[in-house]
């Protein structure tokens, strides 16, 4: 081993006089694992803040997949699929506990596949320094797999003599944190140079303490050197790929994709202009009074055709002394601060000059979201004003928006009736037979509003072609089956009615708000479903609470119910439709600077109960990311491969992709698998959901599209 480290030296000493680029522009480096390092072996180097990535590689007859996202500025977490002699799931964690200084290396301590099958189970802890513009140098102590190699006794066994021995705490069906393997058993030493040839190309050479004991007994692999060498390209910001040689025996190949969720390759500006502020006594339009029931009737006439051009569809107004106040639904802005300066600037230009307040009411699902209090004479004087944006928000007002609309309401002409078709995509991912399942075809959807807050919605699929009727086996459980054969739902059938239900929301009382829906809820269930929620305006906390009946429905995604059981084993059951009473109470906080908590308690659909714990991050351009768990009373053994409900979510907003006004968005789910245990219902628009983004808290997140 003291060769290798003369071998890493010689390579220091002979590449560091080499400069080209200046080193604060020097990304991570993704390895074959999809996270920060050299090739194999990891870094203490992390990703720009927020950064997103996907990695694929392969070498020998390892294939991996991983996604990595940098939660915090030193926080990287990563989850992985990976094709060994088995399709595998696990999660990695690091932390940097140091960055670089000008004499101090960058620290970072990680965890590998702490919560699998224990397949890559490792520990570690790294550091990185920068020893020239262009060369970075790691040197790095690992344990369980990353102490295989040429291994030596614990260091941490002079804290106590259990760190010396490293338990099998790994279980067939994974899931579980080995934490009673953390740091435990014979250490390693590993390490690696990155040399930075010119802007885009990276040489690599690394020392790895992995001896690939499992895949050398079950796949055959051919370990014969200690030794990685590769190269990596990386034109710009987006993707980098990679070729080495590993091992001494293997071809390795990386392609890894980053996207900065923070910003947008669409330039700003591609909505129209906002309308600019009319200041009183410039615009002699303006100084009409609306000082009769009739003419204030006219004026809302008048005003709701002009806000319809705008992407607003106006519900009421009035004009009570210098006060005007106009209830509206925001039709194309994902932010409803942006909606509010919309609208606030236009009624410059078309309230009687003798009204000095505006107080606006977004509302969303015909419920009042909020009131927003601004003063004519602040917008007259701050448009043009530096910061702006900060100024305006310190003057505005924020109060619950409960109680009757305005007087004067807008009969507007357009149709309640709206309905589209058009493509859909949808995968399966993760399954532990088949690690990827597809479908391909034409969805058409309806919405028909009866009331602004009374709305019948469906939507019905045809598949066109894929492979999701492939089912193969369903691993077995002693639960319910309410998850694991969702993958039949519409398979055989080829489509079906995916949801097609009526749904009704309120507001019985200040800062409270409801939700009643009925009908087919979901793919796999009907029922109906209730929920209300406690969310002042002003307050970071809300609670909630929600009760379900559901039925779970047919597998040809028709009218009709089914059993809770396969078509080979119904002993469970007497036959009756399976039904299910699930319920659940909540609480959300808003934690600032866009991380939001959730925690939900209650009863799940295979009759469970326990709870399901969320962190989601959320950025001002509608990125939001997350991760979730859910735990209960079902034992990790009857829950089966996977040991318990967990997954990452992303939400991908439409304005963003596409840089024009829109409220859609795309949300995209890995879970390491569907299984029964901590099941909820697939229910859209869920209260939180609808009233959060018209809270101070989310206006605050998204004042600086006021003036937009």
């Amino acid at each position: 081993m003291t060769s290798v480290f003369r071998f890493i030296s010689i390579a220091v000493a002979a590449i560091s006089a080499t400069s080209v680029a200046a080193q604060d522009d020097w990304r991570a480096n993704y390895t074959l694992y999809g996270t920060p390092g050299i090739i194999d072996m990891p870094s203490a180097v992390t990703p720009a803040d927020a950064e997103l990535s996907t990695t694929i590689a392969v070498f020998g007859d390892t294939q991996r997949a991983t996604f990595s996202f940098q939660v915090l500025p030193r926080f990287t977490g990563s989850f992985r699929y990976s094709l060994i002699d088995i399709y595998d799931r696990s999660f990695d964690l690091q932390y940097q506990i140091a960055s670089e200084g000008q004499y101090r290396p960058a620290i970072a301590v990680g965890l590998r596949d702490f919560l699998g099958t224990g397949r890559y189970s490792g520990e570690y802890v790294v550091t990185t320094k920068t020893l020239g513009p262009n060369v970075r140098a790691t040197a790095g102590l690992g344990w369980g797999r990353l102490g295989s190699l040429n291994g030596f006794s614990n260091p941490l066994g002079f804290i106590d003599d259990a760190f010396e021995t490293r338990p099998d705490d790994s279980i067939v069906t994974g899931g579980t944190v080995l934490a009673g393997q953390f740091f435990r058993g014979d250490a390693a030493f590993f390490g690696g140079v990155e040399w930075r040839i010119n802007d885009e190309w990276t040489a690599l050479a690394e020392y790895s303490s992995d001896a690939y004991v499992s895949e050398a007994a079950t796949i055959g692999f051919d370990r014969q050197s200690p030794l990685n060498f590769g190269v990596t390209w990386q034109p710009n910001s987006r993707y980098q790929l990679g070729a080495y040689y590993m091992y001494g025996t293997d071809i390795g190949f990386s392609a890894t994709f980053m996207i900065d969720p923070t910003s947008t390759d669409n330039p700003s500006g591609l909505e129209t202009a906002p309308i600019p502020v009319a200041v009183r006594g410039a615009n002699l339009a303006a100084a009409a009074s609306w000082d009769t029931p009739q003419i204030q009737a006219e004026g809302v006439n008048a005003l709701g055709p002009i806000m319809d051009t705008l992407g607003f569809r106006l519900i009421a107004a009035e004009v009570t002394g210098n006060t005007m106040r106009v209830r509206y639904q925001n039709n194309d802005f994902r932010a409803e601060a942006q909606g509010v300066g919309r609208v606030a600037r236009l009624l410059t230009q078309f309230a009687p000059a003798n009204v000095d307040t505006f107080i606006l009411e977004p509302i969303q699902r015909g419920i009042a979201l909020a009131a927003v209090t601004l003063r004519r004479s602040d917008l007259e004087s701050l448009e043009n004003a530096p910061n702006a944006a900060a100024l305006s928000y310190d003057r505005a007002g924020f109060s619950d928006a409960a109680g009757p609309a305005p007087a004067i309401g807008w009969d507007d002409p357009t149709p309640a009736f709206l309905w589209g078709v058009a493509p859909y995509l949808e995968l399966a991912l993760f399954d532990g037979n088949k690690p990827a399942r597809g479908d391909v075809g034409i969805e058409a959807s309806f919405e028909y509003e009866l009331r602004p807050n009374l709305v019948l919605s469906g939507a019905y699929r045809q598949r066109l072609f894929g492979n999701r009727n492939e089912v193969g086996s369903i691993s077995e459980s002693t639960l319910p089956d309410v998850r694991r054969t969702a993958q039949r739902y519409g398979a055989e059938s080829g489509g079906g009615i995916e949801n097609l239900s009526l749904t009704w929301y309120g507001r019985p009382g200040r800062d409270v708000y409801s939700r009643v829906s009925l009908g087919y809820l979901e793919r796999m269930f009907g029922g109906v479903s209730g929920e209300i929620l406690w969310k002042p305006v002003d307050s970071q906390l809300a609670l909630g609470a929600e009760l379900n009946y559901t039925l779970l429905r047919d597998y040809d995604l028709g009218l009709g119910f089914r059993p809770a059981c396969s078509d080979l084993d119904c002993t469970l059951f007497t036959g009756n439709d399976y039904d299910v009473v699930t319920g659940h109470v909540s609480a959300y906080y808003d934690l600032n600077n866009g991380f939001e908590a959730q925690v939900d308690i209650g009863r799940y659909l295979a009759g469970d109960i326990g709870a399901t714990f969320s962190l989601d991050r959320e950025f001002d351009n509608g990125w939001k990311v997350g991760a979730y768990f859910s735990l209960t009373d079902v034992s990790f053994e009857d829950f089966g491969e996977g040991s318990f409900d967990k997954g990452i979510r992303i939400e991908i907003p439409s304005d963003w992709l596409f840089g024009t006004p829109s409220r859609n968005t795309t949300v995209t789910n890995l879970s390491s698998l569907s299984r029964d245990g901590g099941a909820r219902l697939n229910i859209e628009g869920r209260l939180y959901d609808v009233v959060e983004g018209g809270h101070q808290g989310q206006m605050a997140e998204n004042w600086g599209r006021f003036w937009r």
